[in-house]
């Protein structure tokens, strides 16, 4: 008797762990967490902050695929590039999220950018896809790729 409620008690306790199932992605919650990530993102901008930028937003394996420019690749190649972007006179920067879709593993963002210089004026606008990834449990920048609105400048 004792030998089949043991074996009962076990195969409850293994069906019941079997059983749990894992919470269901909440794409609206990355959503916010992406859009809050996005204001950092443009603060960072606002300061002129490279390091902050790239240390607290861009993966430490992150690609930067910016137009008619190789890829930078990693941080400190991030930071790199960043820090060139700035010292062209760019001081501010508006993201608009249109589209986000992915999993608990990557999402990409669809979505628009200002740049603007001292004064506020924008002196570029355009689009962005971006890749994030789940880094030391906050979604970062893993891929950014963009390029510009304006047509190609005939020479």
């Amino acid at each position: 008797m004792k030998k089949i409620l043991f074996s009962a008690l076990v195969a409850a306790s293994l069906f019941s762990c079997q059983s749990e199932t894992k919470p269901a992605f909440d794409l609206a919650n990355a959503q916010n967490e992406i859009n809050e990530a996005n204001r950092s993102f443009e603060n960072f901008v606002s300061k002129g902050d490279s390091v902050g930028l790239a240390t607290n937003v861009y993966t430490i394996d992150a690609k930067f695929m910016n137009p008619n420019a190789p890829s930078a690749e990693g941080r400190a190649a991030v930071t790199s590039a960043i820090s060139g972007i700035f010292k062209s006179g760019i001081t501010g920067i508006k993201l608009t999220s249109k589209e986000i879709w992915g999993d608990g593993n990557t999402i990409t963002e669809e979505g628009a950018f200002e740049l603007n210089i001292k004064d506020g004026t924008v002196v570029e606008k355009g689009k962005y896809l971006v890749m994030w990834k789940k880094e030391d449990g906050k979604w970062k920048i893993h891929r950014d790729m963009f390029s510009s609105d304006k047509p190609i400048a005939n020479k």
